[in-house]
């Protein structure tokens, strides 16, 4: 069932980079991707928040606990779409599943595209960084960003899934961000 222009745009999109699905490039880009996945990017959070604590760094420990904040929050929020959402992945269609786009509750991976928690994921933590170390914004965003858009041409989401999950990103990584500076402020 197709819709509407940003559906058929994203299909179109998604068929077109279909073929560089099975690229070596592409496949050690998405492999990189993985670390926006939640298990690897509560690990990572959690790690940065540790390291903070042991070295006495109480900006690097506050940032940790603001991005595994908002990589929760971001989680949740994911989920909470994601789960009445079901969308047929672009590789799934690819390889010749029917397309869906609709209201439903399938756990299935390769109904669940919709939105991009890779996406969601990564920008939410982008945004806790870029505001803890200004310097490092460019390259904080640059890395959310190619997360994102690997997704692409790996056949694992659709241009629309990508910008829901950027705006659900934003949201957390504002919402912890805000969060964390009332609660130090209160402090």
């Amino acid at each position: 069932m197709q819709s509407g222009g940003i559906e058929q745009a994203d299909l179109a999109i998604a068929d077109a980079a279909a073929p560089a699905r099975t690229a070596a490039p592409v496949k050690v880009a998405g492999w990189l991707s993985e670390i926006a996945d939640q298990p690897q990017l509560i690990t990572l959070c959690t790690a940065i928040l540790l390291s903070g604590a042991v070295r006495g760094d109480r900006r690097l420990a506050a940032t940790g606990g603001r991005m595994l904040a908002a990589e929760l929050l971001a989680t949740a929020m994911k989920d909470a779409i994601k789960h009445r959402i079901d969308r047929t992945r672009p590789e799934a269609v690819d390889d010749g599943t029917p397309y869906v786009m609709e209201p439903g509750d399938s756990r299935d991976s390769e109904h669940n595209s919709f939105p991009s928690g890779h996406t969601a994921g990564a920008i939410a933590v982008a945004s806790v960084i870029a505001g803890a170390y200004p310097r490092a914004r460019l390259p904080a965003y640059a890395a959310a960003a190619a997360i994102a858009f690997i997704q692409i041409p790996r056949s694992k989401h659709y241009v629309s899934d990508l910008a829901a999950g950027g705006v659900i990103g934003g949201i957390a990584g504002y919402l912890a961000t805000t969060m964390g500076r009332a609660g130090s402020s209160a402090t």
